[in-house]
């Protein structure tokens, strides 16, 4: 599904994000990416929906180099393509309803479609009651959820999740973790989660890998049971 090789990403003048990296994530695996604050886990993100392009080394998603992939053909890419950003990046003045539906509208899906799918979304994460709400008038932890839901509204084959939790209470926590299982579960959705919360994955049978000056290791006690870590 998605594969890193030789990965580096370095900032102008000289601040090294992400170094040498090299992984191989598979079609229908869930992904932890665990790491302190400002360990490389965003920039990591952004290169696999190719928001940042690596300064060196070769990243394939579906099986294309995405650095020979038109913007257009970019652009149809991400509509398969799941971001849940870290900073929400929701229209204030919309309804959840509303910012939520835009992801679908692209899709042509009809309204009676999109409705239904709004529904069981904020349904699974507790925010049936907040559908016509404005999403400035939201609290920090039912923007994240709101941004989770409008993620994966459509399905999406790959599902990048940047911190998911950071403002979330354990119960809340509880639900993001049941709807990354149900979007695995019932639409086979590769899913990519960066976070420093421990409790996300404490309990987890999925891969954990972590990142730490940009580079990446397995960590302890979770390591993966056919799916590795590989040398390019």
């Amino acid at each position: 599904m998605v594969e890193l090789v030789n990965v580096t990403k370095i900032y102008p003048p000289d601040v090294v994000a992400v170094e040498d990296v090299s992984l191989r994530i598979y079609k229908g695996e869930i992904l932890y990416l665990t790491g302190m604050s400002g360990a490389g886990k965003t920039t990591l993100i952004k290169l696999i929906c190719r928001l940042e392009t690596p300064t060196r080394g070769l990243i394939e998603v579906a099986g294309r180099d995405l650095s020979q992939i038109s913007t257009a053909g970019i652009q149809r890419m991400r509509q398969k393509i799941g971001v849940a950003y870290q900073e929400f990046r929701l229209l204030d003045k919309q309804t959840v309803l509303q910012n939520i539906a835009m992801a679908m509208e692209v899709t042509y899906a009809s309204t009676k479609a999109i409705r239904a799918r709004v529904d069981e979304l904020l349904s699974l994460l507790n925010l049936s009651d907040k559908r016509d709400k404005l999403a400035g008038e939201l609290s920090r932890g039912e923007q994240q959820r709101v941004a989770l839901a409008r993620a994966a509204a459509n399905g999406p084959s790959l599902l990048l999740a940047d911190e998911p939790t950071g403002n979330l209470d354990p119960a809340a926590t509880e639900l993001v973790i049941n709807l990354f299982r149900h979007l695995n579960e019932k639409n086979g959705s590769t899913i990519v989660v960066a976070t420093h919360d421990e409790s996300i994955y404490a309990e987890t049978e999925h891969r954990v890998m972590a990142l730490s000056n940009g580079q990446l290791s397995a960590l302890p006690n979770h390591a993966p049971r056919q799916i590795e870590l590989f040398e390019a």
